[in-house]
Formats: C-alpha cells, sequence, structure tokens
C-alpha cells in the first residue's frame, strides 16, 4: 500500500488509548498537520510528519492488540525509568526486573551511546519509523526523531535516559517537543476538509516517500 491507501485505512480506527479524542484517526492525522502548516508554513516535512505520525496504528487491522501497538514507550535492556506511568506495577512479572544484565541503570547500553542505538519498547511509533527507514524515505532525522520518538513521554517529558543521549539527541528532543504541542490535548471539533486536502500532501507523500512500500 501507499501511504494515503494507509491513512484511508485509519478512517476505522479510534485508538482506545486516547483521553481526548473520539474521532477517527484520519481526522487527527489531518487536523495536526494543518496546525503545523499554520505555524510552520515553510517546513513541508513537518507537515507530511504531523499527517503520518499515527500511521504505525495500522497494525491494529493485522490481529495486534491495541496494548501492543499505542500508549507511552520506554527504553528496553536498561533499567525502567521511574517516570514509566504504572512503573511500580506493570513490570513485576518481566524477567528483565530481576536480571542484572539489563536492570541496572546503563544496562546494556555504554554512556552516552545515542538513542539511535537504544532499543525502545514495541509500539506504532518504532513500527513506522522502521517502515519510512526501510523504504528509505527522505524525511529529514527532525521529522524521524519526531515519529519514533513521540510517545517517548519517560524521555521527553520525564527526562530520563539522558544519560544515553549525544547531543544530537538533545536537538532532536527539542524538535519531538515542538511537535508534541500539535498531537495531543489540542484536538478541536473542527473538521478538516480531507478530500479538499489530500492533494497537497499527496505532493508532499511523493516528495518524500513516493510509490507503493513494504510494510
Amino acid at each position: 500500500a501507499n501511504i494515503m491507501d494507509a491513512l484511508d485505512k485509519l478512517n476505522d480506527l479510534v485508538d482506545e488509548s486516547d483521553p481526548d479524542v473520539d474521532i477517527p484517526n484520519i481526522v487527527h492525522a489531518f487536523q495536526t498537520a494543518e496546525r503545523i502548516r499554520v505555524d510552520h508554513p515553510d517546513q513541508d516535512w513537518f507537515h507530511l510528519t504531523g499527517l503520518i505520525h499515527d500511521l504505525g496504528k495500522i497494525m491494529a487491522f493485522y490481529d495486534e492488540p491495541q496494548w501492543a501497538t499505542v500508549g507511552d514507550t520506554f527504553a528496553v535492556g536498561c533499567a525502567y525509568a521511574p517516570s514509566i506511568v504504572y512503573r511500580e506495577t506493570s513490570f513485576y512479572n518481566n524477567p528483565d526486573l530481576y536480571d542484572e544484565r539489563y536492570n541496572t541503570k546503563y544496562g546494556i547500553y555504554k554512556p552516552n551511546c545515542g538513542l539511535e542505538n537504544v532499543l525502545i519498547s514495541w509500539g506504532h511509533d518504532e513500527y513506522l519509523y522502521r517502515v519510512l527507514k526501510h523504504n528509505k524515505c527522505t524525511i529529514p532525522d527532525e521529522g524521524l526523531a519526531m515519529i519514533r520518538f513521540h510517545s517517548f513521554y519517560p524521555w521527553h517529558s520525564g527526562k530520563d535516559y539522558m544519560h544515553l543521549c549525544t547531543d544530537k539527541d538533545l536537538k532532536m528532543m527539542e524538535w519531538v517537543l515542538e511537535f508534541n504541542k500539535y498531537d495531543l490535548y489540542t484536538k478541536s471539533t473542527d473538521i478538516p476538509d480531507i478530500e479538499a486536502l489530500k492533494p497537497y500532501y499527496q505532493t508532499l507523500i511523493d516528495k518524500y516517500i513516493p510509490g507503493e512500500l513494504e510494510w
């Protein structure tokens, strides 16, 4: 499928974990993109990133349960960060919690190794990031960071995992935080005219992620 086909599929998905939206994800996608477009008119890759950021949720249509595709993400292979939601009650059955290879501050990682070298828990962020990398999309690193890390709240909001970060990661965090202003708790009842907007966004898809993709 191409990107627009996948977006159309989101017409049938309402995210059970989202606290403030009961509209199809495709509407949220265009709302997010259009708000970004107003404030950042010259950064077309940012508009496209806003449009596709939740596209990994199409996993929900292929027998992947929502608990495995939505919600916050965290680093694996090292100690679970204190700011993870339900940190105290979520991991007691996970053997990693009791494994000395994985339950220390650095775990399997080296100081300041860079988040591109850190394994992140599975979800729609990580899936779409991997799909885009596999298909050699040309969205800049800033956009790819927004896609991969927008649910990585223990990092960009809890400020955990800083000991694994490079200077580049900290610059990327600024972009992720900028993106999240448009993604969360800014949903409105204004429904964009999706059909009227599709031609503009199709030009961006053709520019950065053209053709049929391998999913």
